[in-house]
């Protein structure tokens, strides 16, 4: 009797899974720390503003690259309040074609 543990993988989960992979792969070389830094662009302990500027940067910030952005939630203990931060990667500048950084 076959239970329903022994069969293989289902169909298109190998697909599937190596598409993860590849999609994890892509994003820590683009945000890998000689790529660029992180810059905090709201920081506060108060869950309602925090959520209301969300709101608001959604709404009116079109040049945000939301792919770009992590959302943080500094958990705090008896000592320290919760922290709320939005960072954006800021990638380093590349060189210009032609410019020479080697003197």
């Amino acid at each position: 009797m076959v239970e329903a543990g022994d069969a293989g993988p289902m169909p298109g989960q190998r697909k599937r899974r190596r598409q993860q992979q590849n999609e994890v792969q892509r994003s820590a070389a683009r945000f890998a720390p000689e790529a660029g830094r992180w810059e905090v662009l709201f920081e506060t302990q108060d869950e309602a503003e925090w959520h209301a500027h969300i709101r608001r940067l959604r709404a009116s910030d079109t040049q945000i690259d939301w792919t770009a952005v992590r959302v943080g939630r500094l958990c705090g203990r008896q000592t320290q309040p919760t922290t709320f931060r939005l960072s954006l990667f800021v990638p380093n500048a590349l060189p210009h074609p032609g410019q020479n950084f080697s003197t």
